[in-house]
């Protein structure tokens, strides 16, 4: 890997583009393994449930990058979505998804990618989401915007929620998503249709691009949304909870400004009884 230096940087676009050069690298290992491997030899094994998905190219990517940060930026903290888990003592934390939607990865979709992102002290300085099959990628730095491969991106300025392109993901657990697909069915005709990636970082840059209108989600992990929420708030999205309050991984919404109060009601208007939020 040539990752940028950003080893001693607390300069948020600095750190924009070590994450960058960090997803991108590992997120073309991946790619150039999946190519190779076709149909066989991805070493799929399974975790939450037997339908998550693991393969020795997360591993690897994963280890790409927990490699480069721990010679460059040997105090900070990395979670990682494959079992990184460094406790750091400099106040800054990397947060890694080396493929984001293995499910798709594993299916050969084009609809994968590798996040990185960093804070201190628990804000979200910096974040990159590539994406592979597309040779995109996404990124941004705390107060400077977000751009799609160099060039700033702005989210959606639809206001019409019936028009509303959506996005959504659902839980590998078959209890919660027949909740999720309860609730689903309660709002589509409300919008003007729903689109399923298969990856929360590439739904929340989606929004920052104004590919997608909204993205909602339940259960995801810090690793999952951390550069695509700061991603999108960069390019203008509204981020929260379901209810309106502050985003997080258990509750994201993400929207065009204008849609944003209009989604949160029907969110909670559509909410099956008993998995009300």
């Amino acid at each position: 890997m040539h990752p940028v230096d950003g080893s001693s940087t607390d300069d948020p676009v600095a750190l924009r583009d070590l994450a960058g050069s960090l997803a991108r690298d590992a997120g073309r290992i991946a790619y150039a393994g999946r190519r190779a491997a076709r149909d066989d030899g991805l070493g799929e094994t399974t975790k939450s449930t037997g339908t998550d998905i693991v393969t020795k190219f997360d591993r690897a990517a994963e280890s790409e990058i927990v490699a480069h940060l721990r010679g460059a930026r040997p105090h900070d903290a990395i979670v990682g979505e494959e079992g990184t888990a460094d406790s750091g003592t400099s106040g800054y934390a990397w947060f890694i998804d080396p493929i984001d939607g293995t499910t798709s990865f594993v299916y050969d979709l084009p609809t994968w990618s590798c996040s990185v992102a960093v804070a201190h002290e628990g804000t979200m300085l910096a974040g990159a989401v590539y994406v592979p099959p597309l040779d995109e990628l996404f990124d941004a730095a705390l107060g400077h915007g977000a751009r799609l491969d160099g060039q700033p991106i702005a989210a959606s300025t639809e206001t019409d929620l019936a028009l509303a392109l959506v996005g959504t993901g659902f839980s590998y657990h078959p209890e919660a998503r027949r909740a999720q697909a309860e609730r689903l069915a309660r709002m589509i005709g409300h919008v003007r249709d729903v689109r399923r990636m298969g990856s929360a970082a590439i739904d929340l840059c989606f929004v920052a691009a104004g590919r997608l209108d909204v993205y909602f989600e339940q259960f995801l992990h810090s690793w999952d949304s951390a550069a695509g929420e700061l991603i999108a708030r960069e390019a203008g999205a509204t981020t929260s909870n379901f209810s309106g309050g502050p985003a997080d991984p258990s509750e994201m919404l993400v929207s065009a400004p204008g849609l944003h109060g209009a989604f949160v009601d029907l969110l909670t208007a559509a909410a099956p009884e008993s998995h009300a939020t």
